[in-house]
């Protein structure tokens, strides 16, 4: 019993990263969670217009343009890693919805994974760091990182293309 508890709490933290503290403007859209103490409520943000289109994604259809995405951008990072004599010791590893590019200790390791809760693709880079995109489903779908608006495959275009000199991540499926 204490394990279903422990799981249930590590579901809720994931679910739940981002909550606002109380506000009566936020009665809108509250989920009501029932513990073993007591009952907790939960209040969420009513979601801007930018988080309103990425929210209401259908599952069905982010799921199938973020397996396209992760999917197109390994085969061409195997491309570029094929390509390239100075990458030779690269590994490219695509599992579970998480792509991982080890281009080696010169340049870093990119992860890039589905988060499907939150409907977005990460990104963690060794030169920009951590990022999260939305899914914007206009134009057959492509993802844009809202706090500078540069997508996925442009800043991918702008760091890779530093390491090898031609790439060209608009091949890639979902690219702007």
């Amino acid at each position: 019993m204490l394990r279903n508890i422990f799981r249930t709490s590590r579901w809720l933290a994931r679910q739940t990263r981002q909550i606002n503290t109380f506000s009566p403007l936020l009665l809108r859209q509250h989920v009501l969670v029932k513990t073993y103490s007591s009952p907790v409520i939960l209040i969420r943000s009513p979601a801007s217009t930018d988080s309103a289109q990425t929210a209401e994604v259908d599952p069905v259809i982010y799921e199938e343009i973020c397996t396209e995405t992760l999917e197109s951008l390994c085969d061409y990072f195997e491309e570029i890693v094929e390509g390239a004599t100075h990458l030779k010791g690269a590994d490219i590893m695509y599992s579970d919805g998480v792509l991982t590019v080890a281009l080696g200790n010169s340049y870093g390791t990119y992860v890039i994974n589905r988060q499907s809760p939150n409907k977005q693709i990460w990104l963690s880079s060794p030169v920009s760091g951590p990022k999260r995109y939305d899914l914007i489903v206009q134009n057959g779908g492509y993802w844009v990182y809202k706090h500078d608006g540069v997508t996925l495959h442009q800043l991918l275009q702008t760091e890779i293309s530093k390491i090898v000199e031609s790439v060209d991540f608009k091949k890639c499926a979902h690219s702007a």
